[in-house]
């Protein structure tokens, strides 16, 4: 109700209710295997079971968990049944950490203290019957990525009152033998990190940390490690502020903040080794990088049970460049997930503080004095903001007192009286810029189902037109190419550089500053690119045959008229609109240029604009075959589309080895309708008279168009001439060398009266004449 998407809520004492403790009262080898153990296990139920286990950490005396067949394990996602492994019976399931879905330790079954009393439920046992709440955070919530944001916004809806945190300066012991970390950053250099605060603890006694901490962290499917590593993982979870910490006896010299080196590798806490380059900023040594900023800590600097210096760090990073970082590498760290979501600036030093105090609570230890270098102030964004925006957007009516403290429990500073008043927006909240935001703030807190539903006025007249020009074109190119048999695809609006250069695109402000794969790093300059993906996906899996269309947005400059609407489309193989593919009565042709053309022509049609009225230039688009495609045009500055074959080395470098025709029109192109029409449509008018019909034949250069013929012909007798069409293109050796027959159906339609010989020999004179002035060929005897 409050804007927080929740995914899952999971009741754990219901989810553990059917484990138990268990006494494991003998662990002997088993017969036929060496990697397992047959053990006699007692469960609290009056008998000694029989179980088999494969875990090396088995043995005489434990304690552990253990499942009786028939229950779940929500780790494996497996119901555990009675069986028989490898000759032996096993009544049951003893069970790790990771089959309870309790962290990620699967290396052995859980050892639990010997005092651990048998039969009892491991639920009751481990305090296990609380709720998990599985929060989804949208990317502009970064101040929710801990519990403590959530806890804030509860607190502001009426649940509860959020509790505070002590976060002041804990007081230091010495001076730290590290200083403020110097930056090695060379001039215009992106580096990730923002702000750095460190602090030297020095004699902690670290070790598993307490049965409180361990409990909340498994509650939320992290594994405990020890106390250090619990206490960062606890302030990155309840206040969205990650941390890291070395052991500093590990460091080398004193550490710098400095972009990676060429050839430079992290070994990582997850065991796996990363390569680095210039973009990524690390903290490091005199050996080398030991922590990849904002990402992941390195092994070699890692702190272990038997660390006893510790330097811990808390930074303030560049979300964007956390976040291309993050891409590059592939690392999905929960550090990550909370920086690319901007943390809250003012956290560093006082997150520093409140893990300082923990440390010093449960391990000991003496803070030496912290060391901070850079600095991240946060933006001082003040809203002039009238309280009349909250009914004016969402039709609440909310007093004004109310709307202050609405905005005030949620950490917003009101300043002023009247109706607009000052509103500062607290540095947690970066997402907040302008008064619609703080609308959206009172209207979730209010709650959205206040918001009032209101049917929209009856009107007593005919609706005027609702759809913009370019909506309505959209729609009717839509419904054409459907007709046509094209199957609508919606793509990507993002495509890989390489393609968006290869199409005419590529420019640097169209490329995206936080692309969210390495192949979708550009604003599209066509649909082609997407189609054509599509088409060669489909033609992977057995299906080479398919026709496909898409209307959507290309961006051709960062500029508002730089946004076209082009609706495209694409057959390929066989799939003409007469049909696809082998068949008894006939195979069907490959689809070529003229394919391509028709659509274009049936697009056009239905949207008012005639191919025929149109310049048609043999000068294709760069991707099409060169004399295999074409542009229609208003003027030589006016291009409405382009069609054609796709270019055999396009289709090369695209890996498409099947025939692909394809066209394009640029819907903004067209020219608007008039406003008032000049003239009514007139009636149908159908002459009853029958059309006559005659046939020329032209021998032309090969040069010469047929859309020059088509175009001198009628122009021959407007008034008869209702239609001319080309039936047959003849080369040859006895036409002449660069010569061509062209023969045409030329279609007279009297209107009231029978036409005479003598004047359908007038107009057959006249075609001729136009032609054989337009073309310089000759009428064939």
């Amino acid at each position: 109700m409050i804007g927080l998407e929740l995914e899952e809520i999971e009741d754990q004492g219901k989810a553990f209710s059917e484990f138990v403790v268990a006494h494991v009262v003998s662990a002997e080898q088993h017969p036929n295997a060496d990697k397992l153990k047959v053990c006699k296990v007692d469960a609290g139920s009056g008998e000694i079971l029989d179980v088999v286990c494969g875990a090396p950490n088995a043995r005489t005396g434990m304690k552990s968990v253990f499942a009786f067949p028939g229950t779940y394990i929500p780790g494996k996602d497996i119901t555990i049944g009675k069986g028989v492994i490898r000759g032996q019976v096993s009544n049951g399931m003893l069970c790790s950490a990771m089959e309870l879905g309790l962290g990620n330790d699967h290396d052995g079954i859980i050892d639990l203290p010997a005092d651990a009393p048998t039969g009892q439920r491991y639920s009751d046992y481990a305090g296990l019957k609380g709720v998990t709440f599985d929060i989804s955070i949208t990317p502009n919530r970064g101040d929710c990525t801990g519990v403590h944001g959530i806890a804030r916004d509860l607190a502001a809806f009426g649940i509860g009152s959020l509790k505070t945190t002590d976060m002041s300066p804990v007081p230091s012991t010495g001076t730290s033998p590290f200083a403020p970390l110097p930056h090695q950053f060379a001039p215009g250099e992106d580096k990730t990190i923002r702000k750095f605060a460190g602090r030297y603890i020095r004699g902690v006694r670290n070790g598993p940390s307490p049965a409180w901490l361990q409990r909340r962290l498994r509650a939320v499917g992290l594994r405990p490690i020890n106390a250090i590593v619990d206490i960062t993982n606890l302030v990155s979870l309840g206040w969205g502020r990650p941390l890291h910490a070395y052991d500093a006896a590990r460091i080398v010299g004193q550490p710098v903040l400095r972009n990676a080196r060429p050839g430079e590798e992290l070994d990582a806490l997850d065991n796996r080794t990363y390569p680095l380059d210039e973009t990524m900023t690390v903290i490091a040594d005199d050996v080398g990088p030991l922590c990849l900023g904002g990402i992941m800590g390195g092994e070699r600097s890692g702190v272990v049970e038997e660390t006893v210096d510790v330097f811990m760090e808390c930074a303030s990073w560049d979300p964007q460049l956390v976040a291309r970082t993050g891409r590059k590498t592939g690392i999905v760290s929960d550090a990550r997930y909370r920086l690319e979501r901007s943390v809250d600036p003012a956290l560093t030093e006082p997150g520093l503080e409140l893990a300082t105090r923990l440390v010093l609570e449960l391990c000991g230890g003496e803070p030496l004095e912290p060391v901070v270098s850079g600095e991240d102030t946060p933006p001082a964004v003040v809203i002039d903001f009238p309280f009349s925006e909250v009914e004016r957007l969402t039709g609440l009516r909310i007093a004004a007192d109310e709307i202050e403290a609405i905005l005030s429990r949620l950490g917003f500073a009101v300043e002023g009286a009247g109706f607009t008043r000052k509103v500062t927006v607290p540095s947690w909240r970066p997402d907040v810029t302008q008064k619609a935001d703080l609308v959206e703030e009172v209207m979730r807190m209010v709650g959205v189902d206040k918001v009032p539903v209101d049917p929209l006025p009856r009107l007593h007249h005919v609706a005027p037109r609702m759809l913009t020009t370019i909506q309505n074109r959209r729609r009717v190119a839509r419904r054409a190419l459907a007709a046509r048999g094209l199957d609508e695809a919606v793509t990507w609006s993002f495509i890989p550089h390489e393609e968006a250069v290869r199409f005419g695109g590529g420019a640097e402000s169209l490329q995206l500053a936080n692309a969210i794969a390495s192949d979708m790093t550009d604003m599209r300059p066509s649909l082609l690119p997407g189609l054509l993906a599509a088409a060669r996906r489909n033609a992977h899996r057995g299906r080479a045959d398919i026709g496909l269309f898409e209307v959507g947005q290309v961006f051709l400059s960062d500029a508002p008229e730089g946004q076209h609407t082009h609706a495209s489309g694409l057959r390929t193989g066989t799939a003409r609109l007469t049909g696809a593919g082998r068949h008894w009565q006939g195979d069907a042709k490959q689809v070529g240029v003229f394919d391509a053309k028709a659509d274009l022509a049936a697009a056009l049609d239905a949207l008012g604009v005639g191919i025929d009225k149109l310049q048609l230039v043999a000068e294709p688009a760069a991707w099409s075959h060169p004399g295999r495609g074409g542009r229609v045009q208003l003027g030589p500055k006016i291009i409405v589309g382009w069609f054609g074959e796709l270019h055999p080395a396009w289709s090369e470098a695209m890996d498409i080895d099947f025939p692909v025709a394809a066209f394009e029109i640029d819907l903004d192109a067209l020219p608007e309708p008039r406003k008032k029409p000049t003239r009514s449509k007139g009636a149908l008018d159908i002459s009853p008279l029958m059309p006559v019909k005659r046939d020329f034949a032209f021998l032309v250069d090969r040069s010469a168009s047929a859309a020059s013929i088509l175009r001198a012909a009628r122009g021959a007798d407007k008034t008869l001439i209702e239609d001319v069409t080309i039936f047959d293109i003849f080369e040859g050796a006895h036409v002449g060398e660069g010569k061509k027959s062209v023969a045409i159906e030329v279609t007279l339609q009297p209107r009231d009266r029978t036409l005479t010989d003598e004047e359908i020999e007038k107009v057959s004179g006249a075609v001729v004449a136009a032609v054989v002035k337009t073309t310089g060929g000759a009428l064939r005897g």
